[in-house]
């Protein structure tokens, strides 16, 4: 399930920085300046930076459905060649309707770790992908409350919520790391005028380490965002499937096959500890399953 997310936040950073070095390239950050060249024209920095960064955070959110099916060679299920394939379709489909949305594309990916994950960016042409490892491994029911997890990101509007707030954190990203750019620029290295080399290889760096603890406060959303999605998940296919479901992955921890890249994208991520935890898209499977047990009948 949190694949989508650190997809997400890898693309969305990778973007960021490739838009800060072309910007700077093309000299695009001078226009920022004050007429005299002296100072920050602080109200077009502001404005610049929100244009890119909520850029960068929805190209990223239009490339994700594309970049999930490239990275786990995701096959799309279009004409069902077997019984199981056309339980999926159906049961996705039923779902789908029960939550108000449209129905998604269906795929499997091959990974013998029980693992889906839902992403696209809209709520209406998603797309939702379970691993063969899942479909072995765990009971229809338990198989149809994963699905409703992953329906309920899609009827949530989880990606763009999230894209919205990457996009306001990227927007301070980029403001942040030019005030710093120029305050190295102009106090440390005495440049008195125009951007110089200090503020062009400052503002880079700040702008990564800067990026990267905000994908921290993406991932603390995130992990608020599962529990509605299991609750979701737990209307749509019932409680105690639910809780089944995510018992059976619990059991299951730590034999994650996806590439490293991918290992939060899926319901069954990887165990993390110590400031790993901080980066986590989802909660421990223990904490999801005392929030579904202690909800109300």
């Amino acid at each position: 399930m949190g694949m989508r997310i650190l997809l997400l936040i890898l693309t969305n950073l990778a973007i960021l920085l490739v838009l800060g070095v072309v910007l700077r390239i093309l000299g695009i950050d001078s226009l920022t300046l004050t007429a005299d060249g002296m100072d920050i024209n602080y109200t077009g920095m502001l404005i610049f930076s929100a244009v890119f960064g909520f850029g960068g955070a929805f190209i990223s959110l239009l490339i994700s459905k594309w970049m999930a099916k490239r990275a786990t060679g995701a096959r799309i299920i279009e004409n069902p060649s077997n019984e199981t394939e056309r339980w999926l379709l159906n049961t996705t489909k039923q779902l789908a309707e029960r939550a108000g949305v449209g129905m998604p594309e269906v795929a499997i990916f091959d990974s013998a770790a029980p693992n889906a994950f839902a992403t696209g960016a809209n709520r209406n042409k998603a797309l939702v992908a379970v691993s063969t490892g899942l479909m072995r491994s765990m009971t229809r029911e338990q198989v149809k409350a994963v699905l409703g997890h992953e329906i309920g990101h899609v009827a949530n509007g989880d990606m763009i919520t999230l894209t919205l707030i990457q996009g306001v954190l990227n927007t301070f990203v980029i403001f942040l790391s030019r005030i710093i750019g120029m305050i190295v620029d102009r106090v440390v290295l005495r440049n008195e005028r125009g951007f110089g080399i200090g503020y062009f290889v400052t503002s880079i760096i700040a702008q990564i380490l800067l990026g990267i603890l905000a994908s921290a406060v993406v991932a603390w959303f995130s992990r608020r965002r599962e529990f509605k999605a299991d609750a979701a998940g737990a209307e749509l296919a019932g409680r105690n499937n639910m809780i089944n479901a995510l018992d059976a992955l619990r059991r299951g921890e730590g034999r994650a096959d996806m590439p490293e890249s991918l290992a939060a994208f899926g319901i069954s991520p990887s165990v993390r500890s110590g400031m790993a935890r901080l980066f986590a898209s989802h909660p421990p499977l223990d904490e999801r399953i005392k929030a579904l047990k202690n909800r109300m009948v």
